[in-house]
């Protein structure tokens, strides 16, 4: 009962699909033409944005479902505090020391606390992600589009029509997130005029995040930092991770004898989530209290290729 009733308001607010046509019809570009559009009245170019958004590789828009309230569980990232996470938490610290530490230097920003993060983003820079990086995004900016916010008050709603209340909830989520990942699209679109690169060719998470830091691409574009001294800034070497990440904890305001609470209140600027920051700084507590570790070769990260 409850699912034909949101089925019945998911046809009474988007209306019935047209047959041959895909089930959202009004949408153009593969379903990105709204995203377009707002690209294009931004200033960016027609040709460059429809030639990416009508490219294959990123593939079709196909909605988007989003909760009001999202919360990390803590069991998402138990395993990086089990003993054989934490061993090798302490072995990219120990292998990569001099990096980290002239990091700190530069800082203030312990070098414990940026191995653990390079730990839990990217395994020290083992796994920086394979996916289309400006495709995550992109579907998370679409989340203030018309069409978008309609199936998601009907999804979420439990009355038809929706209760005030709850289209208004709805409607604040996804304004909230097009606030947010709008502006990364327009900097992904930068930052590969940076690189020299295609905006599909940037490599990344799901979720739109790049290189040994997991950066976002406004990360990389405001914080970024040579740390290898070689003249770029390259998110996939990791003395440029570590000196970029670094710089971004102190930029929004890691400095020397921070309480416990002001040191999570910063780390709360690097990934929204309670759970994430226990796991930091108990990692970085861990690697603090053992600094006798020998080193041992870590895998670094690849530097990213034109072209790629």
């Amino acid at each position: 009962m409850r699912l034909a009733l949101l089925v019945l308001c998911l046809g009474m607010l988007v209306g019935p699909p047209v047959a041959g046509e895909d089930t959202l019809p009004a949408r153009t570009h593969w379903g990105w033409g709204w995203l377009v559009e707002k690209l294009v009245a931004d200033g960016l170019d027609r040709e460059r944005v429809t030639r990416v958004f009508d490219d294959p590789r990123l593939g079709p828009f196909t909605g988007l479902e989003f909760s009001l309230a999202p919360r990390e569980p803590h069991s998402l990232y138990r395993r990086f505090l089990q003993a054989a996470s934490v061993a090798a938490a302490r072995r990219c610290r120990a292998a990569h020391a001099s990096v980290l530490e002239a990091a700190e230097r530069a800082s203030g920003v312990p070098a414990s606390v940026v191995a653990a993060i390079l730990h839990v983003e990217t395994g020290c820079g083992r796994n920086t992600g394979s996916s289309v990086v400006l495709r995550g995004l992109a579907r998370l900016a679409m989340a203030n589009e018309p069409a978008t916010v309609d199936e998601n008050v009907a999804r979420i709603a439990s009355t038809c029509p929706p209760e005030p209340a709850v289209a208004a909830a709805v409607r604040a989520r996804a304004k909230y997130l097009e606030d947010t990942f709008y502006p990364e699209v327009r900097a992904a679109f930068a930052l590969a005029g940076q690189l020299g690169v295609d905006p599909l060719d940037l490599r990344g998470s799901a979720s739109g995040a790049i290189g040994c830091p997991q950066f976002l691409p406004s990360s990389y574009l405001r914080y970024g930092v040579d740390g290898g001294g070689d003249g770029r800034i390259d998110p996939y070497d990791v003395a440029d991770a570590a000196a970029s990440c670094a710089n971004f904890l102190a930029a929004h305001g890691w400095q020397a004898n921070l309480s416990e609470r002001a040191r999570r209140t910063v780390l709360w600027q690097y990934n929204r989530s309670d759970a994430y920051v226990d796991t930091v700084l108990r990692l970085a507590r861990a690697m603090d209290a053992r600094r006798s570790v020998r080193p041992a070769v870590t895998p670094g990260c690849a530097p990213v290729r034109k072209g790629r």
